[in-house]
């Protein structure tokens, strides 16, 4: 199935920004699955899914504006968890569904909470890829530390050996040619010509808070629609702690734990991706 790369307005307090999205699939009379990726990814972590997905959905992969090929921001306090919700917001409006499949991972998943908790919210089933209504500090810790480095290579090898030291760790076992694929789509060429950098704004990190807790236990409380949980075995951010709590309050989370692997799962696996489709699928 072929994807398109699109584009489109946000408005933010400086004025309009351009979005991007990739989109899976044809058919207006089809169903719509968005999936929002983590704070410093891109649409493309959901190539494999929304290919697989694209017979049955119409699947929006949007860039989060100072990521991929989405605009960045000159105010930096403009990336904000705010400025996400409206350009999503703004993406439901442009499939045109009334309804609508959300999948997040990680700061993905928290804008879904965020929207799946209002009132006559257009999300009919919610996916969470590691991450709930709580996040240790040193869970954010850990993240901001990580994702605030922004190192230059040299090329796409030393980038690939990289992201196999750093994300090996969380993302667990996938293979040689996931490993590029994953490389290619988080790198870009350094705009002074010298070798390749990430493919996000370091900006975007100027906003973000790790000095306490994030709880949003007020908000899942509030969420109606069933939700399916993804854990990763060893996950620092979403801990078993708060999947017992998820399941026994608010919308009552179904919970899978993904072996091998912390935060986050890739979602590139088949088996990663058959969970999902039962879970929207089910009736």
């Amino acid at each position: 199935m072929e994807w398109s790369q699109r584009f489109f307005l946000g408005l933010g307090k400086t004025g309009f920004h351009r979005v991007a999205y990739t989109q899976w699939g044809e058919g207006h009379n089809k169903p719509v699955l968005l999936c929002v990726h983590g704070l410093s990814r891109n649409g493309h972590d959901f190539d494999d899914l929304a290919f697989a997905m694209s017979d049955r959905w119409r699947v929006f992969c949007p860039d989060m504006i100072g990521g991929g090929n989405s605009d960045c921001l000159t105010d930096l306090s403009g990336y904000s968890e705010a400025q996400y919700i409206n350009d999503c917001v703004a993406l439901i409006a442009r499939s045109g569904a009334a309804l609508v499949d959300w999948l997040g991972t990680s700061m993905g998943g928290v804008i879904g909470m965020r929207l799946a908790a209002q009132r006559n919210t257009p999300i009919r089933r919610l996916v969470l890829n590691d991450v709930g209504p709580f996040v240790p500090r040193k869970g954010l810790e850990r993240i901001k530390k990580y994702v605030s480095k922004m190192p230059i290579f040299p090329d796409l090898v030393s980038a690939e050996i990289y992201f196999h030291k750093t994300n090996a760790p969380f993302i667990g076992n996938i293979s040689n040619k996931n490993w590029k694929k994953l490389t290619k789509n988080l790198t870009k060429p350094n705009p002074d010509g010298r070798g390749y950098v990430l493919h996000y704004d370091p900006g975007i990190f100027h906003p973000f808070s790790a000095h306490r807790d994030m709880d949003l236990w007020n908000v899942w409380d509030a969420i109606r629609c069933p939700v399916l949980t993804l854990r990763g075995e060893t996950s620092d951010v979403l801990t078993v702690e708060t999947t017992e709590q998820m399941k026994r309050r608010g919308p009552q989370s179904t919970v899978v734990e993904i072996p091998d692997c912390g935060h986050a799962p890739s979602l590139m696996e088949s088996s990663q991706i058959g969970i999902i489709r039962t879970f929207l699928t089910a009736e």
